[in-house]
């Protein structure tokens, strides 16, 4: 589902204009995006949480020439753990249909 479709999605449901829920939609993402670079960890109760997660740096390898070592830098990532209803619901799919 791309932006455009929860939108759609949202103005059906709520007969809302298309502009409203549109800036709507997108002031969430930029509050959760900027509490999330700012190491806020956020939780969106029966969602799931975003928060931020250190990678050490290490030492890889290039698989087209793998004697030769490559240093992978450390980084920060952002992280995201479904909520319990999220996850209930996941993991009753059936896994053959993805």
């Amino acid at each position: 589902m791309t932006k455009h479709e929860l939108v759609a999605r949202i103005e059906k449901e709520t007969h809302l204009s298309h502009n409203m829920v549109r800036n709507v939609v997108q002031r969430t993402l930029d509050h959760i995006r900027d509490a999330v670079t700012q190491g806020q960890t956020v939780e969106l109760r029966n969602f799931g949480t975003f928060e931020l997660q250190p990678w050490r740096g290490r030492i890889g390898r290039n698989p087209k020439a793998p004697h030769e070592e490559i240093m992978i830098p450390p980084r920060v990532v952002v992280k995201f753990r479904p909520g319990k209803k999220m996850r209930q619901e996941v993991l009753q799919l059936d896994p053959g249909n993805y």
